[in-house]
């Protein structure tokens, strides 16, 4: 039910990380240049159907702008827009614990050596997470809030698969399962409209990660990004974008299968004007949220009101 400390039916980021640190604390997305397993062959060629060349990436790296560079400017902007005070290192673009243990450790240390930056998000692959890995972020947990964000997208096999993902669900539950051993929060990154998949699937993968008892979920729409497989089977028929109606219903389904506990860091994705190719909704992300908002209010739910009263049928770690 709604409470003082979940004002927005959902466990919203904001709140989160005001109630930790006592003030406005915004992240800083940056780029640290590194690759992915599913585009250098180590697992496939090409990435996920869905992923440009740059991999949701701002091209900073590329424009050889360092990590601290990065978010000296990400500070600037922030504290004029939001009058943030604390920052988090969002380490975004492909997979961010896939390189050389001293090389990862060297590009998070940067970032913590920047003025006002009290934490790591690291988003990466679940297939990316060896032992000496998460011994790093444990090691870095003791000193910073270090959250790890893996992209898991569904919880359906089939749709994985179809996707061109590289791994299964039972993979994510074993990186989860490791992190959690190591006293270290994790986030789940799924997507809602994937081809072949209904509001039952999105209802499956909530309950799979009630049931695995994930920290965090950040939900997106599928968008067509320009250049992208996914591009071409949409130009071809052979994919439905979601309507904004059915993207806001099937979320506050998933929320409603969530933990209360769980931060819900974002409920829905943010294209670059210039790559999107479908639905012309998604550039409205204001309209989407507004519109979150008053469905949870019109169904009279929130986030947790049926979490664990869905189906038990969960992939297992194996």
């Amino acid at each position: 039910m709604p409470t003082a400390a979940m004002p927005n039916r959902y466990n919203d980021l904001n709140s989160y990380l005001r109630g930790r640190f006592g003030c406005r604390v915004q992240k800083i997305t940056v780029d640290a240049g590194l690759s992915c397993p599913n585009r250098d062959g180590a697992v496939a060629t090409g990435g996920c159907i869905y992923c440009n060349s740059q991999g949701s990436g701002t091209g900073a790296h590329g424009r050889g702008l360092s990590i601290a560079v990065q978010l000296e400017a990400g500070k600037a902007a922030m504290a004029r827009r939001y009058r943030a005070e604390k920052f988090i290192a969002y380490f975004q673009s492909f997979s961010n614990t896939y390189a050389p243990v001293e090389r990862l450790q060297a590009l998070y240390e940067e970032a913590l050596g920047v003025e006002g930056v009290v934490g790591l998000f690291i988003g990466t692959r679940p297939d990316c997470v060896p032992e000496p890995v998460l011994n790093l972020l444990q090691e870095m947990a003791r000193r910073c809030l270090v959250w790890v964000e893996y992209g898991l997208q569904s919880a359906r096999d089939a749709t994985l698969a179809v996707i061109n993902r590289g791994h299964d669900a039972a993979c994510f539950l074993r990186a989860l399962e490791a992190t959690h051993r190591r006293g270290i929060q994790a986030c789940a990154h799924i997507i809602l409209g994937l081809p072949g998949e209904t509001a039952a699937d999105a209802r499956f993968t909530a309950q799979t990660l009630a049931a695995a008892g994930v920290d965090g979920v950040k939900l997106h729409n599928l968008y067509v990004i320009k250049g992208t497989r996914l591009e071409a089977l949409f130009r071809s028929g052979g994919y439905r974008c979601l309507e904004r109606q059915e993207y806001v219903d099937q979320v506050v389904d998933v929320l409603e299968r969530l933990p209360a506990r769980a931060v819900i860091q974002r409920l829905t994705g943010d294209p670059h004007p210039d790559e999107l190719a479908a639905p012309s909704w998604s550039r409205d992300k204001a309209g989407t949220l507004k519109a979150i908002r008053e469905t949870l209010e019109r169904r009279d739910t929130w986030q947790g009101k049926l979490c664990g009263m869905g189906s038990s049928a969960f992939p297992t770690i194996s």
